[in-house]
């Protein structure tokens, strides 16, 4: 299994863990970030004011959260140009815990096929719809409602053509638009108890976070309150096969 870890080459705060990553995981490799804030380096994506979609997402994109997306967008390409089955896709703001990271990799070179989009997340937050495969404290569920993040994931070459295809127009940051499996046509899946952490704020803080001043917090804390209800209308469930 191949690994490919988003790394902006500029960022020397974050080299150390880069690097750590890239001895870490199985036959890893750089992938350099798009640079959101080099206008010349998202200048060809026209970002939509969150309409795209529904429920309409109610904050403008970033420059940031667009150089975010398109660095995914970057690794999904690599794998359906280059014919790859699967891959680890991480950020530079990862850390693993390498006991519990190799049952994870074992749990996945088992269950994991091209058409799966698998979540290794940071927070363990996801209630199951099912529970796919238990073993040693982790589990492989299909969550009813995908969590944001996007620190680690397994991705499939077919879940990578379905992704990069619905994507030529976006209007929300990406973990935000994986979120939506129905628009998709993605289910995503989520591996549990890997022991993974998100180590941004000692390595330099986060890329994409900005101030916001007192007044705007609490109104942006309902937006947000109001989206996510919105998206618990749009559950995951399970397949049921007959016969």
């Amino acid at each position: 299994m191949r690994s490919f870890i988003i790394h902006m080459s500029s960022s020397t705060a974050r080299r150390p863990n880069a690097e750590r990553l890239r001895d870490q995981l199985p036959h890893a490799e750089w992938i350099e970030a798009v640079n959101g804030r080099d206008a010349a380096q998202i200048a060809h994506v026209t970002p939509y004011p969150g309409n795209l979609h529904r429920p309409q997402y109610p904050f403008a994109l970033l420059p940031t959260e667009i150089g975010v997306f398109e660095s995914h967008r970057r690794i999904w390409r690599k794998m359906v140009d280059e014919g790859i089955d699967g891959a680890i896709t991480v950020e530079d703001d990862l850390q693993i815990d390498p006991k519990r990271f190799a049952t994870a990799l074992e749990m996945l070179t088992e269950a994991a096929t091209p058409d799966h989009y698998i979540r290794l997340p940071v927070k363990q937050r996801e209630v199951p719809a099912r529970t796919l495969v238990e073993r040693d404290g982790l589990r492989l569920i299909l969550p009813k409602v995908i969590a944001l993040q996007c620190q680690c994931q397994y991705v499939g070459l077919n879940a990578a053509k379905r992704l990069l295809d619905a994507t030529n127009e976006i209007d929300r940051p990406v973990d935000t638009f994986l979120q939506m499996h129905w628009i998709t046509g993605q289910p995503v899946h989520a591996l549990m108890g890997t022991g993974n952490q998100e180590v941004a704020a000692q390595i330099g803080g986060s890329t994409i976070q900005k101030s916001v001043p007192t007044g705007e917090k609490f109104a942006r804390e309902i937006k947000r309150a109001v989206y996510r209800a919105k998206l618990h209308l749009h559950p995951q469930r399970p397949v049921v096969r007959s016969g």
